[in-house]
């Protein structure tokens, strides 16, 4: 059986120390710290060892993880995409109901 491409961060006793390398938003910071406490799963980068990307509730952020655990570098953010049609989907069966 093949595993999924799906990792999870498993969490030290500290939070691992978090560095933006942009000017990032508070928010989004927030939200990756969110992220990165709770283990949230993210999908390694196959052409670049230590690179994932997470999926938040608005955004995916590009990380590079140091193998220590110790650091975590916040390299871009972008919006997630959403599937408009399942978004229109469910709010008309919930209105049908």
């Amino acid at each position: 059986m093949w595993r999924k491409k799906i990792m999870t961060m498993h969490s030290t006793k500290q939070p691992p120390l978090l560095e933006d390398l942009r000017s990032h938003t508070a928010e989004q910071i927030a939200e990756l710290r969110l992220l990165l406490t709770s283990g949230a799963p993210s999908r390694p980068d196959p052409r670049r060892p230590g690179f994932f990307e997470l999926d938040g509730a608005e955004n995916v952020f590009y990380i590079f993880k140091y193998p220590s655990g110790a650091k975590v570098l916040l390299l871009g953010v972008w919006a997630r995409e959403r599937d408009r049609v399942a978004e229109l989907v469910a709010c008309s069966c919930l209105s049908a109901a």
